[in-house]
């Protein structure tokens, strides 16, 4: 397993279960903490949350789809006992004053509101990403937002080195033929909310997926790790944030 210590200048992303890695890590490491992680929400009810990634999420077709991912059938309690674990991990692994941005829908905002709070974070607002582009339904209300739980482990002072930023993100999903993930978010806004980490801090993804984090991070001058428990993903990130011609990192590159 990759070690990452104090003077880590580089960018990695380390395939394995994110709650066995954050144990590896030293106190105090990251200066801010950057995730998407699954919601297990994707479904009105416990039988159609336990189908597979691809049934919920992807409206490709079977040859076009792309391998499913783990973690997202628990049920609301389970979820939210198993949030909070790795948020506490997180945060003892992260400065004083870090931020922490978690990405979440409107099923599994409480309980990530909650998680957030047991784990001694401090929760200091909800961020909004509208993705402009949602299915239409007559008589209803477009979902067309996702939501990003923010907050700090502990005392923020207000004269962070870092820039005011947006409460909204406004961009539409990356185009479903390329992207390497079912739920992969739009590099554009991962840039934007990388700006709440302070330069030169190492930033977190504890759950990599796509690699979007890692590769923001290092496009805004940070160092950065991804932890992905997902083998195929795992390497498909870690491909993406080295390539070897800078346009294949780029997400309207063919």
């Amino acid at each position: 397993m990759n070690q990452i210590d104090h003077n880590f200048k580089g960018t990695t992303i380390i395939h394995g279960d994110t709650l066995q890695v954050l144990e590896t890590f030293p106190d105090k490491l990251f200066g801010g903490i950057i995730t998407d992680p699954p919601y297990a929400s994707g479904a009105a009810d416990q039988n159609a949350r336990q189908k597979s990634t691809a049934q919920k999420y992807s409206s490709a077709k079977a040859e076009n789809m792309l391998p499913n991912f783990e973690g997202d059938s628990k049920d609301q309690r389970s979820w939210t006992n198993w949030a909070t674990k790795w948020l506490a991990e997180a945060r003892r692994c992260s400065k004083e004053g870090a931020p922490i941005c978690v990405f979440i829908d409107w099923r599994q905002l409480p309980s990530l509101t909650d998680a957030l709070q047991w784990a001694g974070w401090i929760w200091r607002g909800t961020l909004v990403w509208d993705k402009i582009n949602s299915r239409p339904q007559r008589g209803r209300f477009r979902q067309q937002a996702e939501f990003i739980v923010w907050g700090s482990n502990g005392h923020m002072p207000v004269d962070r080195q870092s820039p005011v930023l947006p409460g909204v993100f406004r961009q539409s999903m990356p185009s479903a033929v390329k992207r390497i993930h079912q739920t992969e978010k739009p590099l554009e806004v991962m840039r934007d909310i990388v700006k709440i980490v302070e330069p030169g801090e190492i930033v977190l993804d504890p759950f990599a997926g796509a690699g979007t984090t890692v590769l923001a991070a290092k496009m805004e001058g940070h160092p950065a790790v991804g932890i992905e428990l997902s083998g195929y993903y795992a390497d498909a990130s870690a491909k993406r944030i080295e390539p070897r011609d800078v346009s294949e990192a780029l997400p309207d590159a063919a």
